[in-house]
């Protein structure tokens, strides 16, 4: 599951897209300007943005060379949406900085197929690939986390914090990079917020006796390991 912000002021396209990202288990934050667009980048980063060219007041051209101006936003991928089907502008946007064009009306096959190309580019681990370790299998596509069978319940933030740590085990994690990796940005966010889920994970995971997967490595962060000794603490 990625966080994708829409950025888009014609209300009907809005809601197309935003339905059909949500079906696909996406989380969906909604933009109609450019303004609205940067005060949501700045409180979290997201996955991946939709951006429309044309917008009331700045245009989503021009917000897309601000992004890749700044070092904060710099690799944030973004995917153009645009009535302009004309060569020029299709190299304007790409010179802008967006990863991908796609102009209107395009159907909703082929706007996710471009979302997911776009993200195995930028984030090999948002892909719908399945990951196992040590018999714990989680499943991007069908949001499903099981052991032996038998699944375990998992909340969403601990479903993306799971897939993360599953996705490069057995190193030790930060907790200020696991904000930044599994909550977009750590700018409005403590650093506690991390134990507090970390903690929910693990309980989570105890009814699989698999909460000592995750460790805490003392001042350094948490890690997940497939060679289980003891209780995590």
């Amino acid at each position: 599951m990625s966080r994708i912000l829409v950025v888009e002021d014609e209300a009907a396209i809005a809601e197309l897209v935003s339905i059909n990202l949500r079906h696909a288990g996406h989380e969906v934050t909604l933009a109609e300007t450019a303004d609205q667009a940067q005060a949501a980048v700045d409180h979290a980063l997201p996955d991946l943005v939709l951006l429309d060219w044309m917008l009331p007041g700045r245009s989503g051209l021009s917000l897309a060379k601000h992004w890749r101006a700044d070092p904060r936003t710099r690799a944030l991928p973004v995917i153009m949406l645009t009535a302009r089907a004309e060569e020029a502008d299709r190299v304007a946007g790409l010179d802008a900085g967006a990863d991908d064009y796609l102009s209107k009306p395009f159907s909703p096959s082929e706007l996710m197929a471009r979302i997911r190309a776009v993200l195995r580019r930028k984030a090999p681990e948002a892909l719908d690939d399945a990951v196992e370790v040590a018999g714990l299998r989680l499943d991007p596509a069908t949001r499903r986390v099981t052991f032996g069978g038998r699944e375990v319940k998992v909340g969403p933030t601990e479903f993306r914090l799971l897939h993360f740590f599953m996705t490069h085990p057995e190193r030790v994690h930060s907790r200020a990079q696991l904000l930044d990796r599994v909550w977009g940005d750590h700018v409005f966010i403590e650093e506690r917020t991390v134990d507090v889920h970390v903690k929910r994970l693990r309980e989570a995971l105890a009814p699989v006796n698999c909460a000592a997967m995750i460790e805490t490595s003392r001042g350094a962060g948490y890690r997940l390991t497939q060679h289980v000794r003891a209780e995590s603490e």
